[in-house]
């Protein structure tokens, strides 16, 4: 079964999960495809967990921290840079799937919009796609494109997590502030799971914690 494994009662923090999510990112991700149309998705046996945001949330950066690499995912400051979904294989365990952002991109309207559609299409309809990260830039808040997503993935089912990003970019009470009013909004969501990360790719906060949360998803190490 999907998603399967030994850490499912574990909570993120704990350290046995701490460690399974050490030991899963610890392993070789791998580029497996880029896909520009719902024909070309790849038929996958393992969970993928899908990172979306607004464009320039950081999203690259995040993956890139995740998997302890400079360049997997590519950074850029030009918003909308990634204009199709980008499949990475994490040790035969688990899929990452990269997002093309939402929101303002500099790219050529009916370019925006067949990726627009191509996102929506994938997330409605992709029976392995276990969780969405759906990361929210800690300095601005939830923006009404996070709430457009957010309703998408409620009508779809589809459960997906608040991953705070940029925190090392706000105060401590104002990034307490952002959290809390994010953490009672999510209340209104039914697919919303209830606990929200708080990261930054640049000082490596939260990243332990959500490596934990997402190892519950992936398949079982195999034994040597």
């Amino acid at each position: 079964m999907i998603g399967t494994n030994l850490h499912d009662e574990l909570a993120p923090d704990d350290e046995a999960a701490i460690e399974a999510g050490r030991l899963l990112f610890a392993q070789p991700c791998l580029f497996m495809r880029g896909v520009a149309e719902m024909a070309q998705l790849p038929v996958i046996g393992v969970a993928e967990v899908a990172f979306a945001g607004r464009s320039n949330v950081g999203k690259s950066s995040l993956i890139n921290a995740l998997c302890r690499r400079k360049a997997l995912a590519r950074i850029s400051d030009t918003p909308g840079r990634t204009q199709q979904i980008n499949f990475f294989d994490l040790g035969a365990r688990l899929v990452i799937v990269d997002l093309p952002g939402y929101g303002y991109a500099r790219a050529p309207k009916a370019a925006i919009a067949a990726w627009t559609e191509l996102v929506r299409d994938y997330l409605k309809g992709r029976p392995n796609l276990r969780r969405v990260c759906l990361l929210i830039d800690a300095r601005h808040g939830v923006k009404p494109p996070d709430r457009d997503v957010m309703a998408l993935l409620d009508d779809a089912a589809v459960n997906y997590q608040v991953v705070l990003t940029k925190a090392d970019k706000v105060k401590a009470a104002a990034l307490e502030e952002i959290r809390t009013t994010v953490a009672r909004e999510l209340k209104k969501h039914a697919a919303a799971h209830p606990e929200l990360v708080v990261t930054s790719a640049r000082d490596g906060a939260g990243i332990a914690e959500l490596r934990a949360g997402l190892a519950m998803l992936a398949a079982p190490a195999r034994l040597v």
